[in-house]
């Protein structure tokens, strides 16, 4: 061997145990540890390295159908509804008078409330009822209620009496006449402009009781909104008189007109004011001379003031209550289900259209007799405790 060449192969040697070292030593151990501190942190997440390399980031992480701002509106709904009875009484206390936006605000409210019959607030407010006024027994005047010889005194003119004798005790039914007491749905339709184009006629004859105010138009294409089933209707001797001449000339018409109604009964307050009684009887015997099918019935005039009493307390305290809120009184203690159609004493609708006071006319009533915002909050507050129902809107049709 040459002298250089042991040298050569012993730097060789050399070199080659120094690459096999270099080899083994764990010069990745940095980038592996910093990788596992990644891991180590994004799984105390909840959500690996993978898992995040995978997720695009525009992205939006998954939320519950359930969600929190759905959650918020559901919630805000609820406390509005729940705070509807509140907002009615502060509009109706109002001592400057009511603005009819503002009943209209309201009214749009409790519309976006979903409306539910309670049963323990219906049979609540049927006992005050009951307890005051009876209407199952007291309602209408009855030789059971009013015998022979008794001195009866007037509703409104309640210093003035007339006796009943034989000639007009007979004119009374023996007891109340509602034999299929309590009924279980019943209507109760007003005569507000609000029932034109509504629908509602198939839904109001659907019903086992159906009350009509002041001798409505029934016939012809106004039944598809207001139905023609009457089974009671009320009628104010003023129409008596001004539409029928006081039954003298224009008594054939008044036949015609009620003919229409079948064999409902016809209810009168012969007994409210002295001038009313004779116009009364005249109706009861024009009937019974036709032999119509139709019966009358008075108002007992006990019942009537005990009424007004009864929701003087609650804020109404006109001349008289109108003739809607009596019979929806007396509706609530003989049935079971009670909803009101035409029930709209404002100039306009919700969405602000124009209408008129009744749906066949725009008569507007005698201004300070009755007190129908008044009366009116006291309905929209039966309403939204689950006592009755109002039809605020178009009927739906099956």
């Amino acid at each position: 061997m040459r002298p250089g060449g042991a040298l050569l192969a012993l730097l060789a040697s050399l070199g080659l145990l120094l690459l096999l070292r270099l080899l083994s030593c764990p010069a990745d151990a940095p980038a592996r540890a910093r990788l596992q501190v990644e891991e180590s942190r994004a799984d105390t997440h909840g959500t690996s390295t993978a898992q995040r390399t995978l997720r695009s980031p525009a992205t939006p992480l998954p939320r519950s159908a359930n969600g929190t701002y759905l959650n918020e509106k559901s919630l805000q709904l609820t406390e509005k509804c729940k705070n509807l009875h509140y907002g009615i009484k502060t509009l109706s206390n109002k001592t400057k008078g009511y603005s009819e936006n503002e009943y209209l605000q309201m009214i749009t409210n409790i519309q976006s409330c979903p409306w539910k019959r309670q049963a323990e607030e219906f049979e609540n407010f049927r006992a005050k009822l009951a307890s005051c006024c009876d209407a199952v027994q007291n309602f209408v005047v009855s030789q059971n209620n009013t015998p022979v010889g008794t001195n009866m005194s007037y509703e409104v003119e309640s210093k003035k009496e007339i006796p009943i004798r034989e000639s007009i005790f007979h004119m009374f039914p023996v007891s109340q006449p509602f034999v299929e007491y309590p009924y279980n749905q019943c209507a109760v339709v007003g005569n507000g402009g609000i029932l034109n184009k509504s629908l509602c006629g198939a839904e109001i004859d659907k019903s086992d009781f159906v009350f009509r105010c002041n001798l409505p138009p029934t016939t012809g294409n106004i039944s598809k909104d207001v139905g023609s089933k009457t089974n009671l209707v009320t009628v104010n001797p003023s129409i008596i008189t001004l539409k029928y001449g006081n039954l003298k000339e224009k008594k054939a018409l008044f036949l015609e007109d009620i003919a229409t109604y079948g064999d409902a009964f016809l209810l009168l307050p012969a007994f409210s004011f002295r001038a009313n009684t004779g116009t009364s009887f005249k109706v009861f015997y024009t009937l019974k001379e036709s032999k119509a099918r139709q019966k009358v019935l008075f108002f007992h005039p006990k019942y009537l003031k005990h009424l007004a009493l009864f929701w003087k307390t609650k804020g109404v305290t006109a001349y008289r209550l109108s003739s809607g809120l009596m019979i929806t009184s007396v509706a609530v203690e003989l049935c079971e289900n009670v909803k009101l159609y035409g029930f709209w004493p404002f100039s306009k609708t919700v969405e602000r259209t124009p209408v008129s006071h009744h749906y066949y006319d725009n008569r507007l009533p005698k201004r300070g007799f009755h007190q129908m915002p008044k009366e009116y909050s006291q309905i929209l507050q039966l309403h939204v405790k689950g006592i009755l129902k109002l039809q605020f809107s178009k009927c739906e049709v099956s």
